[in-house]
């Protein structure tokens, strides 16, 4: 076990500097999660999942409450998740998850955003390759025997386990695995009594990009850009 450097530049969220945007994201996974598992989080792990992440941004219970009850409603949004592929500036890879009810409106603002910041939206599978597909949970080290939890962990699907921080500097415990052993190792923590302060499906890069500082600022302005859109759910890239 060793300290995990992450690709991304950021923590989750760091960028999003407006909490509307955190609930906005919260309440796509929420309607998400409830139409492939209902609205019970007792046996729906992906809701159980983002009731965790609602708590990590401090979004109020009542709201979160509200939320499921609404994707659980007749009247309740469609979201379809897809992902975009592309290039920054520089040759950095760039995968964008979206979730959004008009597929035609959101490939038009993405293609849009790459365009205008000096990138390239590319075909389906164009830089997919350069990353693997995992689930990442995020605690809080204080209280764990981290050398036991990983020997535990092993059996349950655990890839790599390493020490980080957060975007404010704390220190956290980042715990990772092949996406499809996500549950498993979801229900080995919930089993050890740990609550995750994040539980994601993330695309982590195999080959990071290293750029200077001034071309750097270009990638991350895209990714920014990206960001913003409301339909945009997650950005991941190459970017050391």
């Amino acid at each position: 076990m060793g300290r995990i450097f992450e690709v991304r530049k950021h923590a989750m969220f760091a960028r999003w500097n407006r909490m509307a945007k955190q609930f906005h994201r919260v309440s796509k996974d929420i309607a998400i999660a409830v139409r492939s598992g209902g609205s019970d989080p007792n046996s729906n792990p992906a809701l159980r999942r983002v009731i965790q992440n609602a708590r990590a941004v401090n979004m109020p219970k009542d709201k979160v409450e509200a939320a499921i009850k609404r994707a659980a409603g007749k009247d309740a949004e469609n979201f379809a998740v897809v992902l975009y592929e592309g290039y920054a500036p520089h040759g950095v890879a760039i995968l964008v998850e979206t979730a959004t009810d008009n597929t035609t409106r959101t490939v038009g603002n993405v293609r849009h955003i790459f365009s205008k910041w000096g990138g390239n939206l590319g075909a389906s599978g164009s830089v997919a390759f350069q990353f693997k597909e995992m689930g990442v949970f995020r605690l809080n080290p204080e209280g764990i025997d981290q050398d036991d939890l990983e020997l535990y962990l092993m059996d349950h699907g655990l890839d790599e386990m390493g020490e980080s921080t957060g975007e404010k500097g704390e220190p956290q415990l980042v715990i990772r695995c092949a996406f499809p052993d996500f549950g498993n190792l979801q229900k080995a923590l919930e089993d050890r009594g740990l609550t995750p302060l994040s539980a994601e499906r993330e695309f982590v890069c195999q080959t990071p990009t290293e750029l200077g500082e001034d071309e750097a600022k270009e990638v991350l302005e895209l990714i920014d850009k990206l960001e913003q859109d409301d339909d945009v759910q997650n950005v991941f890239h190459s970017l050391a």
